[in-house]
């Protein structure tokens, strides 16, 4: 029999040849891809769990406003809080947190994590600085502790203290907000405005005076601002503050009784030229706020009353004194007449 003509050899096709090529690079590259990016993931997960050095040393790290997150990794940088520039700013980019950085004073040290440094920056939770404001200090005095703390210029401070306009804005009676600087202890942070500071302290008055005191004033025939005025006087004037309802029975007594209060430290109040120590100019001199010489409660506030004050004021005790007199130990002797003032007055001020 014939041979049968035998089948062609089949020859590999070379577009087979170029896909089997194609897809063993693309696995080669995908793989290669894989290693590369678990080392980066490895890389970051250790960048942002490791401090930057093994010592913990306190910083205050400040973030400006508007400041750009290069600028914010370079001073992160210098500071010894990140090791690595690139690496914070990626890892600030993988979190979607580079507009989240909020501007502030921010208490850190060298022995934190990237990874806790950020979230201090997105927390906004700045560093507070502490201002205490002792009871029966006045709004000059207040001005100066604002501007030591850091925290508002006196000038400016002064200024809104005395801006009509802000003053009406705060719901404040009177021509300053002298008597409503609330005295307390604050925490306010640099970022702190000087309106928004001087706010809290009003803020503070306003929730201390609560509604029982307004009708409390109103049962005794004085306005809220009257009753400032008066606790503000029993505040300057008391040493020791178990006597303050007993001040506050003499001044009583004397606005029913149409007698002038002849408070020194309101005459102190109105005059420039004051120097630790009260003359007979200053006694003579009328001022709106001199009670030697004024009827009634001065022209406003002289200092800032806290909240004791605020309430002897309002509750006076039930006495018929009519005079006090300074014993020297932060006492007085009270009288119900002058006569036995001017005997007190002997014995403890001039001594005899």
């Amino acid at each position: 029999m014939p041979k049968q003509d035998q089948a062609p050899e089949k020859r590999p096709d070379k577009r087979h040849k170029k896909i089997k090529k194609t897809v063993l690079i693309s696995a080669i590259f995908c793989l290669c891809f894989a290693v590369v990016a678990g080392a980066a993931m490895l890389w970051m997960a250790i960048f942002i769990e490791a401090p930057a050095t093994t010592r913990s040393l306190p910083v205050t790290f400040t973030v400006s406003s508007g400041q750009h997150l290069s600028i914010i990794a370079q001073n992160l940088k210098d500071q010894n809080l990140i090791s690595n520039l690139t690496a914070f700013k990626l890892y600030v980019r993988i979190k979607k947190a580079a507009t989240r950085i909020k501007a502030g004073e921010y208490e850190m040290n060298t022995g934190m994590s990237p990874e806790t440094i950020l979230s201090i920056l997105i927390s906004g939770k700045s560093k507070l600085y502490r201002l205490i404001i002792p009871e029966g200090m006045n709004m000059q005095e207040i001005a100066v502790l604002a501007q030591e703390a850091g925290l508002c210029s006196r000038k400016q401070f002064l200024s809104l203290c005395n801006d009509l306009e802000f003053i009406n804005q705060c719901e404040v009676p009177g021509m300053t907000l002298e008597g409503y600087l609330f005295p307390d202890t604050y925490f306010f942070s640099k970022e702190t405005d000087c309106k928004t500071l001087i706010k809290n302290m009003i803020s503070t008055f306003k929730m201390t005076f609560t509604n029982k005191w307004k009708a409390r004033a109103k049962e005794i025939g004085l306005s809220v601002h009257e009753v400032v005025i008066l606790a503000s006087i029993i505040e300057k004037e008391t040493g020791n503050g178990k006597e303050r309802p007993i001040i506050s029975s003499v001044f009583h007594n004397r606005l029913k009784r149409h007698m002038r209060l002849e408070s020194d430290p309101t005459v102190i109040y109105g005059v420039s030229d004051y120097y630790g120590k009260i003359r007979y100019k200053h006694l003579r001199r009328v001022t709106p706020y001199n009670t030697y010489k004024i009827d009634g409660l001065p022209a406003g506030p002289i200092a800032n009353p806290g909240a004791h004050s605020l309430k002897a004021a309002l509750y006076p005790a039930q006495t018929d004194y009519l005079f006090f007199v300074s014993k020297n130990d932060t006492t007085h002797k009270f009288s119900t007449n002058l006569k036995d003032h001017n005997r007190a007055v002997k014995k403890y001020q001039l001594n005899q």
